[in-house]
């Protein structure tokens, strides 16, 4: 008679298979086995997502302390965090990264009636081995060119580097010298204590309690606080810089509509917050799964826009706040050629026959530009002033500077002094040049050789807030013969220098011919409601020969501008509520079911043709856990305990088609476990870690939690299992038995190249070569640096494939 339900490998699964695999030929069951592991993989992550906001929601626990305030009666309330942030990150966080490993771990034992396996150990082991090697490699490689990221946390990263390897060195002294092949409970318990030693020594370091303190948490309340250090406004400090960005956006950028404004400012808050490892990998769960994305995706348009905001305020934090600033970047962070004249206006004796007119070009001058230049009559006529000009002046490559000269007529007859205009136009249309704030050019002709006289164009101008400078004219009328110089100084009326406007002093130099120049005095933003506040500029000490006009003095009154101030509080609020919707948690079922069943979590605008099969693969997986309570309810401790049994769940499925597919294609379970199992996973890890390492401006969320999250799977994946097994056999009589050969070769194989990846990261830290940073630096050595560690993970995974198949033989 047949067994139907005895076949190859039947028996290898604790739930799998739930039919007869009987008639189904051996390469169908591995390609669905396989198919369905990674699936699996998918399924476990998503949960993981959940799991992961429950922790979230957890460890941001804030309470309310009362500090007193001098200056008034009543106290002030500060929130602060109750969860230190060391102790969230390697506790709750890292057990939440690690929870499948450990589970898988605890799993294997209790189903495999408390006999060692192969396939938790091995996980635990390979997915250190890849964390550490790979992971960290490609964080080295992926930092933009010329940029690196550094540890900050130094005191506490080494306290989990050292309790990382001293948890591997711990195994093998446990099976192989103290009790070889035998764990007994005295052993498990000290294993497992390790991990809240490992917190406690993080946390007392974090504090200074071993060591100086260099910087303060961000729980940190600190005792005798001045209250002026606490914000006192009734709007908060996010909201502040929420405000002055989207001025920044709308001023410079008004061509944006309010809905892509929103859109670039959210994302730029997300993107250059500083965010967690918890974050950074439910945002890539999230990306796997083509689920509700925790930064907003723009398109290619406002993505070239985007980019360019940023580089100009890179080149913004390394200007000094005092040099004189411009209205607006025309050339777009040199993305175009612009062209003006190099004067707004310029004065010629009319008895000198020609006057010269300089134009110049900035920003993209890799390409040729030409112009149009033409005259354009004033009080002074074109035939009996002077020759008429219409005609195109072509700059070269990389040429910045040309000159065209106009004739002038000379009559024996007395006459005013007179005017005329010279325009610049672009004659082709091109995206690729614009002409400057300074198109027109005005030239006077005069009938003296006198230097002339220094004086404003009118005693005074009122300025907007949305203009980022104010703009006063200085004109020398009566002569413009010789160079002459004039200085100038600011004086408070009610505008306070440094708090509404940045003024000082300065000296403005007028070549010959020269008759207007230009005072740029930035205006600072303000929070006020209603602005209208007054400074004075004042003219003194002219060169000899030219004197001070009639207008010596100019008052600048800065007014609101409401129709400016509309726009930035709507897109301001826009943006605030889109930050709400980005958050990690969610507040309702329904909105759990909602981003669940919806591609993008409801975007469905931005999303693409790959978030689409993303959605259909993850489908099932998605709307199967949002039935998990979401964070919102009883503070996130149903999430955490529901994930936490459906990750169990999940693990035993993965650790039955791992088992069964390594069985079906005659893989050894270490091998599976240090391959698939530990690939499948990581990766998660891996894509979150890579967009750390380019996103923070340190390598902490990125690397700097791989070898505190390494030791807690060892602390918890081992010592977890081992102590319910060692007090299981404890119970009967007996003790509880480790295969030792291949798990021992794995541990000090991993141990060695760990070594040498510390030591990897300890040199690119101190040597100027690879950039003083573990991660980036100049191109060619971050590549070598990175490639180098992933050869050592092969280097790892290929020598334990070779001794659990005893290709070769180590006797240890």
């Amino acid at each position: 008679m047949v067994d139907l339900y005895n076949y190859t490998c039947s028996y290898e699964g604790l739930l799998l298979p739930v039919m007869s695999e009987y008639t189904w030929s051996t390469g169908l069951r591995i390609f669905l086995y396989l198919i369905a592991m990674f699936w699996c993989f998918l399924g476990t992550s998503i949960v993981a997502d959940a799991f992961m906001c429950g922790i979230e929601k957890i460890t941001s626990k804030t309470k309310l302390i009362r500090i007193p305030n001098a200056e008034k009666k009543e106290d002030k309330f500060v929130e602060v965090k109750v969860w230190n942030d060391t102790v969230a990150n390697l506790s709750l966080m890292a057990f939440g990264t690690s929870a499948p490993e450990i589970l898988m771990s605890v799993i294997e034992i209790v189903g495999n009636k408390f006999k060692a396996g192969e396939l938790g150990p091995g996980t635990i082991v390979g997915s250190a081995a890849f964390n550490l090697l790979v992971i960290t490699g490609i964080c080295i490689v992926c930092v933009p060119d010329g940029e690196n990221r550094v540890i900050k946390s130094i005191p506490v990263y080494v306290t989990c580097t050292c309790f990382s390897m001293c948890a591997y060195i711990w195994m093998l002294i446990v099976l192989k010298l103290v009790t070889p092949g035998v764990v007994d409970i005295w052993e498990s318990v000290v294993t497992f204590c390790m991990f809240p030693v490992l917190v406690v020594t993080a946390f007392g370091i974090d504090k200074g309690c071993w060591c100086k303190k260099n910087n303060k948490t961000s729980s940190e309340l600190e005792i005798g606080i001045e209250f002026s250090k606490i914000d006192a406004d009734d709007e908060s400090e996010a909201t502040v810089d929420i405000i002055h960005m989207a001025k920044d956006l709308s001023r410079n950028h008004k061509d944006l509509t309010e809905d892509e404004a929103t859109v670039l400012l959210t994302r730029q808050l997300q993107e250059h917050q500083h965010h967690n490892t918890g974050w950074y990998r439910v945002h890539a769960v999230r990306g796997l799964t083509g689920g509700h994305r925790l930064l907003p995706k723009i398109n290619a348009t406002l993505k070239q826009l985007y980019d360019k905001i940023n580089r100009q305020k890179e080149i913004e934090q390394h200007m000094n706040e005092n040099i004189d600033v411009s209205t607006v970047d025309l050339s777009e962070s040199g993305t175009r050629a612009v062209v003006e004249f190099t004067a707004s206006s310029v004065a010629v004796l009319e008895n000198e026959g020609k006057v010269r007119v300089g134009i110049r070009r900035y920003g993209k001058v890799d390409i040729p530009v030409t112009v149009l230049v033409e005259t354009i009559d004033g009080t002074a006529e074109a035939g009996s002033d002077y020759k008429p000009l219409k005609e195109e002046i072509t700059f070269a490559v990389n040429e910045r500077l040309r000159e065209v000269y106009i004739e002038i007529i000379d009559d024996d007859e007395w006459e005013p002094d007179e005017i005329f205009f010279v325009k610049l136009s672009i004659p082709h249309e091109s995206k690729d040049i614009v002409v400057g704030k300074m198109a027109i050019n005005q030239i006077t002709i005069i009938n003296d050789d006198e230097p002339g006289k220094l004086e404003f164009s009118k005693p005074s101008y009122i300025i907007r807030e949305s203009n980022e400078c104010a703009q006063v004219y200085v004109n020398r009328v009566n002569g413009a013969d010789g160079l002459v110089t004039v200085r100038w100084r600011t004086k408070d009326l009610t505008a306070v220098h440094n708090k509404d406007y940045i003024g000082g002093e300065g000296t403005l130099t007028f070549e010959h011919g020269e008759t207007s120049k230009t005072i740029n005095l930035k205006i600072l933003e303000t929070n006020m409601m209603e602005r209208d506040h007054s400074f004075q500029v004042e003219l003194f000490s002219p060169s000899t020969g030219s004197a001070i006009g009639k207008i010596s003095k100019a008052i600048v009154t800065l007014v609101n501008d409401t129709e400016f101030d509309g726009l930035v509080s709507r897109i301001a609020n826009n943006t605030k509520k889109n930050l709400d919707g980005l958050r990690l948690d969610t507040s309702s079922w329904k909105e759990q079911f909602n981003e669940a069943m919806n591609v993008n979590g409801g975007d469905v605008e931005n999303a693409t043709v790959i978030d689409y099969i993303l959605h259909f693969i993850s489908f099932f997986w998605k709307v199967l856990f949002a039935f998990i309570p979401p964070p919102s309810i009883a503070g996130g401790y149903l999430t955490f305990i529901g994930s936490l049994i459906l990750i169990g769940l999940m693990t035993a499925l993965i650790s039955d088609l791992a088992s069964i597919f390594g069985c079906l294609v005659g893989l050894e379970k270490t091998v599976v476990a240090i391959t698939f199992v530990a690939l499948g996973t990581s990766m998660p890890d891996t894509f979150a870690s890579k967009l750390a390492a380019i996103n923070e401006k340190t390598a902490d969320s990125s690397v700097g939690n791989i070898n505190g999250s390494n030791a807690v799977n060892v602390f918890l994946g081992l010592g977890l299992p081992w102590l319910i097994a060692s007090i299981y056999w404890e119970a009967k009589g007996e003790r509880f038995e480790v295969p030792t050969d291949t798990l021992v070769f794995s541990v000090i194989l991993y141990t060695s190249c760990a070594i040498l990846a510390i030591l990897v990261l300890f040199i690119r830290r101190r040597l100027a070569v690879f950039g003083n940073g573990e991660l980036g630096g100049p191109k060619v050595p971050k590549y070598a640096s990175g490639l180098f560690l992933v050869f050592l993970w092969i280097f790892y995974v290929i020598m334990s494939s070779l001794q659990a198949y005893k290709v070769i033989e180590v006797n240890i």
